[in-house]
């Protein structure tokens, strides 16, 4: 792998383009219901994971996008992270602002990377993109996905009924971010 198709780094994790090749490790993962039980509620048929996958092996030339994340030890593609564009009730990309998301396969559950993912994707969109606000849905229930978001500096701003699924939304500004970052030095 070419440096020049990682778009971030971190101790144990490497960001980068999706491939062709992560296609059948995203499948997996769209077909395991743990992973699908707060994104979406039920896995997908090999048919459907294909639809969502391709388009994401289009170049990101904005930096907003859902990136390939592989454990370094063994190279090994285990989901997608990253910040994507945040769009309001009508379908508009909303400027300075988008959202964040993990995905991360079971089998690295609990080991603290959907942390470490989502700490430099903040640090990322706010000092590299310039953002001033990146926001996240969670699904009520979804526990381990709380944590970390509130691990990382984000805080509850509102919970959403909805009429099958109830959703947390949390939001970090750039403010909260620079204050955040001097209170865990």
């Amino acid at each position: 792998m070419g440096d020049n198709e990682i778009i971030l780094e971190t101790e144990r994790l490497i960001f980068r383009q999706n491939r062709i090749e992560d296609l059948d490790d995203f499948c997996d993962m769209e077909a395991d219901p743990e992973v699908r039980r707060f994104v979406g509620g039920k896995p997908r048929s090999r048919e459907e994971a294909e639809k969502r996958f391709l388009p994401s092996l289009k170049p990101a030339t904005n930096g907003l996008h859902m990136w390939a994340t592989v454990l370094k030890p063994g190279n090994k593609y285990i989901g997608r992270c990253g910040i994507y564009p945040h769009f309001d009730a009508e379908s508009n990309s909303i400027p300075s602002e988008a959202s964040f998301g993990v995905y991360i396969a079971k089998a690295y559950w609990g080991m603290g990377l959907a942390t470490e993912a989502g700490g430099v994707f903040v640090k990322y969109g706010f000092e590299h993109l310039n953002l001033d606000r990146i926001v996240t849905m969670i699904q009520l229930g979804n526990d381990a996905s709380v944590k970390v978001v509130e691990k990382i500096g984000f805080e509850l701003i509102m919970t959403e009924k909805g009429e099958w699924r109830d959703f947390y939304h949390y939001a970090i500004d750039r403010h909260r971010f620079y204050g955040f970052l001097n209170t865990v030095k």
